[in-house]
């Protein structure tokens, strides 16, 4: 049913009445069903009473147009008018202390200098005991949050063997060296129980190779007539990469070079990296290394950016697996030992075989 059937005009919400003795006209109506028909209630000036909820329908429906709008400028102009200005934009802030990792970083400089260039064997003992602090860094560190008692003892001792052997004898006996600590590795873990053996002694054996045997490649350096300026070519070729890396990463960076392993490294800061050590790396070979050339500082520098971003990421890679941030604190704004020697280790045999092939192992 609706309002044009009734034969009343037509209004919103409006129920007509009949006329006297008319029956509604259509088929499906007839004079009995009329009669039958609940009579509707009867409404003065109908006429008036249809234009008038016409007009009211028409009003509200200009007010909601008009006062809407207005009514939601209100809304969004009223916190403007009681807020307080907006604080300028901050600059980017470094995670870690800077004056302390500035500090540490001058301090441990003054360290490896002083033993580099006064007498040789003090700077392999620097090596040893950063080697040895590593060591006991990672295997703690696997104790803790993996159950993985890699055993520190043959680590330790044996890591230590494989520097000195490795500055005395050269590659051969680096190469022996570590032999013998991973078999010490073996026999000394025998002594606990079967349970977690090979576990543990596959730790143990990773830690032979990721610490003290790359370490050892500084020592070969140093054997060289002009070693310790090998060494400190390699030193600054990786600080400088890093440095590079995180100046330009965090003025420019934008673009992620690897979220899943550590969310903080662009790709931006790895082209800074890859500049700053090919700057340094041709100023170091032409002036600090015998018969070097500008050129293979080129090559040089590009290489150590490389591996300082590999070591870096590889490191990232084991403390994400281990759920920490540093492997340590024993360094204030830099972490532990080996949050300073991740970009060191796997740099350290590529400077020792490029400087090999560019002027020779003397």
């Amino acid at each position: 049913m609706n309002d044009s059937s009734l034969g009343a005009p037509q209004g919103a919400g409006y129920w007509g009445a009949p006329e006297t003795g008319v029956a509604p006209a259509g088929p499906a109506h007839d004079v009995h069903g009329a009669q039958q028909t609940r009579p509707m209630p009867i409404v003065p000036d109908v006429p008036d009473a249809g234009r008038d909820a016409d007009d009211r329908d028409n009003r509200d429906r200009d007010a909601a147009h008009v006062s809407g709008p207005l009514f939601r400028d209100e809304k969004q102009q009223e916190p403007m008018s009681t807020a307080l200005p907006s604080p300028p934009p901050q600059k980017k802030r470094a995670g870690r202390d800077l004056r302390a990792a500035i500090g540490v970083g001058l301090g441990l400089g003054v360290v490896v200098a002083g033993s580099l260039f006064i007498v040789k064997a003090v700077f392999v003992g620097v090596v040893v005991l950063a080697v040895v602090v590593g060591l006991w860094e990672l295997t703690s560190r696997l104790k803790e949050r993996k159950g993985i008692n890699a055993p520190l003892v043959p680590l330790a001792v044996g890591g230590a063997a494989m520097v000195v052997a490795g500055y005395v004898r050269d590659a051969e006996g680096a190469w022996v060296a570590m032999a013998l600590t991973a078999l010490a590795v073996l026999v000394w873990r025998m002594t606990e129980s079967p349970e977690g053996y090979l576990k543990d002694v596959t730790a143990g054996v990773f830690a032979v190779f990721y610490v003290p045997f790359l370490a050892t490649f500084v020592a070969m350096m140093l054997t060289a007539d002009d070693g310790p300026w090998r060494v400190l070519t390699f030193l600054l070729l990786t600080v400088v990469a890093d440095t590079g890396a995180y100046a330009v990463g965090w003025r420019f960076g934008t673009h992620k070079l690897a979220p899943r392993i550590s969310p903080g490294k662009t790709r931006e800061g790895l082209f800074g990296a890859i500049g700053f050590a090919m700057v340094a790396g041709a100023l170091c070979m032409e002036f600090l290394i015998d018969d070097g050339r500008w050129w293979q500082g080129l090559l040089l520098g590009l290489a150590v950016a490389a591996s300082a971003t590999l070591g870096d990421l590889g490191e990232s890679m084991i403390k994400r697996d281990l759920g920490i941030k540093d492997m340590g604190t024993l360094l204030p704004g830099h972490g532990g030992i080996m949050d300073r020697l991740d970009s060191l280790l796997p740099t350290a045999p590529v400077v020792w075989l490029l400087l090999v092939l560019f002027v020779g192992s003397g």
